[in-house]
C-alpha cells in the first residue's frame, strides 16, 4: 500500500488543522494506521493510532483530548483531526500502516507516507 498525507501548513497557536492520508491499494482497510511526528533534532514520536476498523484508537498524552483519528475505509483515507494547536506540536507529522506488534513503536509499521509539515506560531 502506498500512502500521502496532506492537509499541513502554518496556523496560529489554538487553531485546528486536518491531516489527511490517502493510501492506494485494495488492503487499506484491512491495517491498523498509526500517525507519528518529528519535530527538528528530535526522534520521531507516537501520535496516534487507529484499528482497522476504527473501532479502537490510542492518542499519545500530549495530545491527548486535542487531536482525533479517524479513518474512512470506503474512501481509503485516514485522519487527523488537531484541536488546540500548541506551538510544540510544530512538526513533520507521517501516517504509517500495518504496524508489528505494538502501535506505538515506529520501526514496527510496514508503510510510511511521506510526511507532512505543521508550524503552529505563538
Amino acid at each position: 500500500v502506498q500512502l500521502q498525507a496532506s492537509g499541513g501548513g502554518l496556523v496560529q497557536a489554538g487553531g485546528s488543522l486536518r491531516l489527511s492520508c490517502a493510501a492506494s491499494g485494495r488492503t487499506f482497510s484491512s491495517y491498523d494506521m498509526g500517525w507519528f511526528r518529528q519535530a527538528p533534532g528530535k526522534e520521531r514520536e507516537f501520535v496516534a493510532a487507529i484499528s482497522w476498523s476504527g473501532g479502537n484508537t490510542y492518542y499519545a498524552d500530549s495530545v491527548k483530548g486535542r487531536f482525533t483519528i479517524s479513518r474512512d475505509n470506503a474512501k481509503n483515507t485516514a485522519y487527523l483531526q488537531m484541536n488546540s494547536l500548541k506551538p510544540e506540536d510544530t512538526a513533520v507529522y507521517y501516517c504509517a500502516a500495518d504496524p508489528g506488534s505494538s502501535w506505538l513503536i515506529s520501526v514496527g509499521y510496514n508503510y510510511w507516507g511521506q510526511g507532512t509539515l505543521v508550524t503552529v506560531s505563538s
